[in-house]
């Protein structure tokens, strides 16, 4: 056999048969192999080879900045159950994120010029793959590490130990692909931007098959799994890892420890019972009030209790004070037809199922896994008279009968967790539009009375559009400034609280739980504090709940 000649090409030098091009740049290299005295290879296998060489670079930095917002896009996902999804999470992963990639940039630069080859290529690209799979034993671990600290400081450090390292890494991808990219400097601006635009494709891929497809086909775990696989599939294909056997073989045996430890630990374990667009959705019971319960858990905030053998089980006061309203209207009104905006457990339509057969109940649910879990866990049965609408409500109030509902609740609310659209003026006289003349719209406000803005605003955006609003609760403590959960009612015709009584004792519902704040200290709160109406241009209720995020986390 033939003695074998070695040389480090670029990325872009065409390769004729039996020969290496004579000018090459002394860096940005590959490495080919070409025996001497051999028979050229036929022109097709030269164009073809060609092509490989010309495409390499793009392929590379697409399929890594693909990866890069993959895992952007996935860490919201998984700090979720732990710490909750708010402004002050996004910012942090946002943040963080393009810090790490503004770093690579900067550290892929100067290794690029100090170690202009493939091998270089191969063990960034590996070492990108070993930091992505450590993303989720170490998440196992970090997620309780920081539970001392404010929440603002816990969210940046647990981002910062989840995912600045392998942002930092995939960073320096691009940096060293256009380095050995170039052969000629003339064709800087022209390579350059060819390599931006096609990371700026990935990245556009990755964010969308993430947010539409990935997660909620594969979950979290699985899809951080994948990333690192591929990228380490990369490392072996594009960056002549046999070359730099000794840090690679390092890197290999350091990944499989990690996948290894995080099986171990469970790390890649999903403890959801689904994994939707929308949620990391669990069911867990507990035993209360002398009964057994499950409890929806929506990401990181408890969002039901429902006792599986008994409907009418109703725990949160804000749910007893739905009951009252609920067997008012329904004692006006036998057959009602009821909606309400967001399903979560199925507490309250199966309450009103069950306790009023002949009232028609709608729901407005935007995740369908959330509708399956109540199903399958909740006991929601599948033949329920219940009609399910899977749709956003915002958009689904548009295509409902104008003047048809007694009774519309706003059930969308939990914790701090607010979908902003649906407090709006413009979402109001949708409601208002969508209500006979004797129905009543209510909605639960989680706030504090007296140093909270967003239940003011709730309530002075409501003005605007009914000519009753009430504030209620289950007792009368309207001095207290405690975080709670008060249930904002407004309708067409005033609500007297001696109908609510009336309606119990024809129910056989027992005592009256739903106190009216009084006229007088109403006028006295709506004057003491400050407020905005909300509306579409202008609806800042993360800024207004930030004070009791902070303090519940």
């Amino acid at each position: 056999m033939p003695d074998i000649i070695r040389q480090e090409v670029p990325f872009s030098t065409k390769v004729s048969s039996g020969e290496i091009a004579p000018s090459l740049a002394p860096c940005c290299t590959i490495s080919i192999q070409i025996y001497p005295d051999t028979p050229a290879t036929n022109q097709d296998e030269t164009e073809l080879l060609n092509f490989y060489n010309a495409l390499k670079p793009y392929i590379i930095v697409f399929t890594a900045s693909a990866c890069t917002l993959i895992i952007e896009i996935v860490a919201g996902r998984i700090l979720a159950p732990t710490i909750g999804v708010s402004l002050y999470t996004w910012t942090s992963i946002i943040g963080i994120v393009l810090a790490g990639i503004s770093l690579g940039n900067y550290l892929g630069g100067r290794v690029a010029d100090r170690y202009p080859y493939p091998k270089t290529l191969g063990i960034i690209l590996l070492a990108s793959g070993v930091a992505s799979i450590a993303i989720l034993p170490i998440d196992h671990f970090a997620s309780d590490s920081f539970l001392p600290l404010p929440i603002i400081p816990r969210i940046v450090m647990l981002t910062i130990t989840l995912f600045l390292i392998p942002a930092i890494i995939l960073g320096m991808v691009s940096p060293v692909v256009i380095k050995l990219r170039l052969s000629d400097l003339t064709e800087t601006g022209n390579v350059v931007g060819k390599i931006y635009a096609v990371s700026t494709a990935g990245s556009i891929l990755g964010t969308f098959l993430t947010g539409f497809v990935l997660v909620q086909l594969l979950g979290t775990r699985l899809v951080i799994l994948i990333v690192s696989l591929i990228l380490v599939a990369m490392a072996v294909i594009f960056g002549n890892v046999w070359r730099a056997w000794r840090p690679n073989a390092v890197l290999a045996v350091l990944f499989v420890a990690v996948l290894g430890f995080g099986v171990w630990a469970d790390g890649l374990d999903n403890d959801c019972e689904r994994e939707s667009n929308y949620y990391c959705i669990k069911v867990r019971a507990r035993d209360i009030e002398d009964r057994e319960v499950r409890i929806l858990y929506l990401d990181a905030l408890l969002h039901s209790y429902v006792d599986i053998k008994d409907p009418l089980f109703l725990h949160y006061s804000y749910e007893k004070v739905f009951g009252d309203i609920a067997a008012t209207v329904a004692h006006k009104n036998p057959d009602m037809d009821s909606l309400f905006i967001g399903g979560g457990g199925y507490t309250m339509p199966r309450f009103l199922e069950v306790m009023f057969p002949d009232v028609s109940v709608e729901v407005v649910e935007i995740d369908p896994e959330v509708t399956e879990v109540a199903t399958e866990y909740l006991a929601l049965p599948r033949d329920t008279s219940i009609i399910t609408y899977t749709e956003d409500a915002r958009t689904k109030l548009q295509e409902l009968p104008k003047g048809k509902y007694e009774f519309i609740v706003g059930d969308a609310f939990n914790d701090v967790s607010v979908p902003y659209h649906l407090t709006t003026l413009e979402f109001n006289e949708m409601v208002y539009g969508l209500l006979s003349e004797d129905g009543v719209y209510a909605l639960n406000i989680v706030d504090k009375m007296h140093s909270g803005r967003f239940l003011r605003s709730v309530v002075s955006t409501l003005q605007q559009t009914f000519p009753y609003v009430y504030v209620m609760r289950d007792d009368t403590n309207w001095d207290g400034d405690t975080r709670y959960t008060f249930v904002v009612t407004a309708s067409r015709q005033p609500i007297m609280r001696s109908d609510i009584v009336d309606a119990n004792r024809v129910t056989e519902r027992g005592a009256t739980v739903a106190h009216f704040m009084p006229d007088a200290e109403f006028s006295r709160w709506m004057e003491g504090g400050r407020f905005s109406i909300l509306t579409d241009d202008f609806v800042p209720v993360d800024g207004m709940l930030a004070p009791l995020y902070l303090e519940s986390r």
